[in-house]
Order: C-alpha cells, then sequence, then structure tokens
C-alpha cells in the first residue's frame, strides 16, 4: 500500500517518469528526452532522485571511450601539427639548421628535434654536410591520418568504437586522460547507465494512476497565470504545510582551514619558519633548479599548467642560471656527469602554473640559514584525474631542514610526525621512491580505514645538483606532502572534494573531536 505522503512528496518530473515507463522497459537520460521532451539534468535529476528512494534499479552500466579535441590540437588542426609545418617551411625556403627551421616553424626546439627524428626515419627529412635540414620528398604528405583525425573532431569528440582499428592505434599516440594540454586528443570516459522499475516503482505508478495524478499539476501560481487566468481550471499540487523547515547555520571557520592553522602552530611551535611565493613560476624553478631534465620523460610526471600570456619571465636571475645550467649540461663541482644535452635557456624562462610545492624550497635555498628549518602550505596545480584522492587544484605541505649532522633518521621521525600527530594516522609504511632531486629518496603511505592505502607524499635529502647550485655546502632534508590528503585522514572524510565543496555541514558533521 503505497502512502498519501509517499505520492505527495514526488516531484512532477519523477510523476512523469513513472508514469511513462512500463515494467521491463529500460532507460536512460538520452532516452527520457526523447520520450518526455526534458532537458537532459531535469532527468539526470528525476533518475537520481527515483533511484535513491528505491523506485528504480539498474539494469545495464557501461563505459564509453571518446576522444575529444584539445586546444593544441585545435591549434595543430588550424596551423598545421609541427611535422606539416616544418615540410611546409622546407619546401617553401629550403635547407635550414633544426633551430632555424624551429623558428621558422614556430614550433618548440624539442618538437622540432623529435619530428625530424620522425621525419628522418620515414626518409622525408635529411642533414646534408652543413648539418642543414633538406625536404628529400616534396610529395610526402607526413601527419595525414592524424590530421583527419583532427578535422573528423572538429564538430564533436570521436568515439572509440567507430574508429577502425589504424585509426585506433593512430589516434592512442596523440591521447592522454591526464596531462592532455600537451597531447593532441583527450582521452574522455562516459559511463552510460540504464534503469527499469523496481517492484516498489510499479506500485507506486499504480497508485499515480488509481488517483488521477499527472504530473502537470501546478506547483506555484506566477504573476502572469492570474494575468492571463491559465491557472483555471487546472489541478494544484497539495502543499506540506507540516514539511520542516530549513535550519539556519551560525557563522563558522571552515574546519579545513582551522587544521591548516593548526599545522602552521604545529611546525612554528617546534622553531620552523614559514616561506611562501607566487603560484605562478618559471620552468627553471619548477623543474630546473630541481634537477629534472628539459627532455627526460621524468618531467612527464609533473604534467603542468601553461601560461598563456605573457609565454616567458624577462630573465632568471644569475649566477643561479649559469649554475644550474651547468649542472645539467656537465654536472659543475658536483661530482656528477649532469644529464649532457644543451641546457635550452629560453625553454627555461617558459611561464606554468606551479605544480609542485617543492619549487619554494628550492628557492629558499639561497636566502636560507644554516641551521635553519623552512616549511610552507603552498597552492599547486597538476592535470590530474579527479577522483576522491586526487584533484587538479591542491595544497602540499613542504619543508627543508638545513644542517651539518641531518640525516634520512631525522627525516624519517618528521614524516612520522606528520602522518601520526598531524594526520592522525594508525598504520604508516615507508617505501623506497624515486625523485630527480633526491638522494636517497623515500615515500610514506598511510592507510585510510575505508579509501585502503594512499600515498601522503615524497621526501629526501638533497642531490648535490640542486644545493650547490644555491650555494649550499650542508645536507638537506627535504619532503612534500600532500596536506589535503593529512586533513581527509584527520576530518574523517572519504573524499578530499568534501573538503572544498560549498556545502560545509558534511565536513561539519563527520570532523573528528580532539
Amino acid at each position: 500500500m503505497v502512502s498519501d505522503a509517499t505520492l505527495k512528496n514526488l516531484h512532477p518530473l519523477e510523476v512523469k517518469t513513472l508514469l511513462f515507463y512500463e515494467d521491463g522497459a529500460t532507460f536512460d537520460a538520452p532516452r527520457m528526452q526523447v520520450d518526455l521532451g526534458l532537458v537532459l539534468g531535469q532527468c539526470n535529476q528525476a533518475l537520481s532522485w527515483l533511484e535513491a528512494k528505491g523506485f528504480l534499479r539498474e539494469s545495464q552500466r557501461r563505459t564509453d571511450i571518446f576522444y575529444e579535441r584539445t586546444d593544441l590540437g585545435t591549434e595543430y588542426a588550424e596551423k598545421g601539427t609541427p611535422v606539416e609545418r616544418m615540410v611546409r617551411v622546407l619546401a617553401e625556403q629550403g635547407p635550414l639548421t633544426l633551430p632555424d627551421l624551429a623558428a621558422a616553424a614556430g614550433v618548440e626546439n624539442r618538437d622540432a628535434g623529435s619530428s625530424y627524428g620522425q621525419l628522418s626515419k620515414a626518409g622525408i627529412l635529411a642533414m646534408d654536410g652543413e648539418k642543414r635540414v633538406r625536404l628529400e620528398d616534396p610529395a610526402a604528405e607526413p601527419d595525414r591520418a592524424i590530421r583527419q583525425l583532427l578535422d573528423r573532431a572538429a564538430q564533436a569528440p570521436l568515439e572509440h568504437s567507430h574508429l577502425s582499428a589504424d585509426e585506433q592505434k593512430e589516434i592512442a599516440r596523440h591521447a592522454r586522460k591526464r596531462g592532455a594540454a600537451t597531447a593532441m586528443f583527450k582521452i574522455i570516459e562516459r559511463e552510460s547507465v540504464s534503469y527499469e522499475l523496481s517492484e516498489t516503482g510499479t506500485g507506486v505508478r499504480t497508485a499515480l494512476r488509481e488517483r488521477g495524478i499527472t504530473g502537470e499539476e501546478i506547483g506555484q501560481v506566477t504573476p502572469e497565470m492570474l494575468r492571463d487566468g491559465s491557472w483555471q481550471g487546472k489541478t494544484f499540487r497539495e502543499y506540506g504545510v507540516d514539511a520542516p523547515t530549513s535550519r539556519l547555520l551560525p557563522g563558522r571557520r571552515n574546519p579545513y582551514a582551522e587544521y591548516l592553522d593548526s599545522v602552521k602552530d604545529k611546525l612554528v611551535s617546534l622553531g620552523f619558519s614559514e616561506f611562501d611565493g607566487p603560484v605562478v613560476e618559471t620552468e627553471f624553478w619548477n623543474s630546473d633548479a630541481l634537477f629534472m631534465p628539459q627532455f627526460h620523460s621524468a618531467r612527464d610526471i609533473h604534467d603542468v599548467y601553461y601560461v598563456k600570456t605573457p609565454r616567458h619571465a624577462r630573465e632568471i636571475e644569475e649566477p643561479y642560471l649559469s649554475r644550474v645550467a651547468e649542472i645539467h649540461e656537465k654536472g659543475g663541482d658536483t661530482g656528477s656527469r649532469g644529464w649532457g644535452y644543451h641546457f635550452d635557456r629560453d625553454f627555461t624562462r617558459r611561464l606554468i602554473l606551479r605544480s609542485q610545492g617543492t619549487v619554494m624550497s628550492a628557492k629558499s635555498l639561497r636566502d636560507a640559514e644554516i641551521p635553519g628549518k623552512y616549511f610552507g602550505i603552498l597552492r599547486c596545480f597538476r592535470y590530474d584525474q579527479v577522483d576522491a584522492t586526487h584533484l587538479s587544484d591542491f595544497y602540499q605541505t613542504e619543508g627543508i631542514v638545513l644542517g651539518e649532522d641531518v640525516n634520512l633518521r631525522n627525516l624519517l621521525g618528521l614524516l612520522k610526525m606528520f602522518a601520526e600527530e598531524l594526520a592522525g594516522a594508525t598504520e604508516v609504511r615507508y617505501v623506497p621512491g624515486y625523485f630527480p632531486f633526491t638522494e636517497p629518496s623515500v615515500e610514506v603511505h598511510i592507510k585510510h580505514p575505508r579509501l585502503g592505502w594512499f600515498e601522503l607524499g615524497g621526501a629526501g635529502i638533497f642531490r648535490p645538483e640542486v644545493t650547490k647550485p644555491m650555494g649550499v655546502e650542508v645536507p638537506v632534508l627535504a619532503w612534500g606532502l600532500g596536506i589535503d590528503r593529512m586533513a581527509l585522514m584527520h576530518l574523517g572524510l572519504n573524499d578530499l572534494r568534501e573538503l572544498f565543496s560549498s556545502d560545509i555541514e558534511n565536513v561539519r558533521l563527520r570532523r573528528r573531536q580532539g
């Protein structure tokens, strides 16, 4: 028996959905748009409400893969890919050195190098005795396959299942889920769910028909309806005069903001000084000063957001630029051989959004006192797939400890404090890690009661290639931890997105006291 209260509390969108579909019929949001004449948002809302009440059950769930053209893909579609541009310039101007060719084609030096390698292997380009690149096959159409895919994706994303095997293989070389800003296509996974009425939903549908409820009842009388008389002869929805009123909440600080202050207070009480800096940084401080090679795959760890205007900083402060360049090329006076490539002083000025808080640790080495202890809580940006433990806009707590006698045991003690005292974890483990700028390197993992084990962050002892260019000759402990994840554990939450939700009541209710 369906109660009157159940029927009265149904929204017109729910009523229309229940009345339209018969037993065994399967439907989803796109199908409802056609059947009921609703917009997609209304369909999704109706499905969400009905499923939560138990009136619907899932009948099928599948994941479809699509490829969407990125801003880079749009640029290549309009101007040509680096490969196409280089061939076009050589056809018009004749042989050029690789740097001149890159400049004339308007491509980055690293893109020009990889494109030359691709075309040289295909027999389209070659290098003459004067180290000039020449066009061997004027009739060649390089990147024709990817060009066709870019053109087809101009109107709508490409569906994986609709591509041929060769097209799937080709687009896979140029598509990424994360860090899509550096690829021509972004991979999008869309989950499609179909529903059918449950036994309870069937009973509610029968009750609606028996009582003549159609979903067309008027819920609000507007001034327009009073003026034109369109309300006459209509059926009105009943008002729930006994419905509870909204609860008024007094103002209070966000629990996450309070947590950040508590972390700062803890570190300051231990003698740490706080550092901070701009969110817009150069490739130099974000990566080069941390001994991350400009063209090495290690830099793929940090997919960054590039600043569109201006693209480059005016200059990099000396003598740090020259010292870091020498370290990368030859190792300097560190005993290292460096990376053995030509350091690009133009690329190092490229402006990006800070992708890791360690940039401030490197910057602070210039003026740090020895011995000294420093920390920062820094906002970072990294192209990442958002889920319960990952955000594309997040905070890290970074820090360094400088001194003649500091060692790995000191570092592990600090990590233990962060994991147990500040995050509130009861199960902690340390595993070896790899970072281009520390040796040895370690990762600290904590166990969440629901999410299980996840990485809290990384730490290690800065390599001489990082400290010596900044004028530091003593060991430097460094760490970079996800303070958002620490708060997730400390506040008893299960999803990082809850920290930044406008509905802070959920955070307030689930906040762990003490």
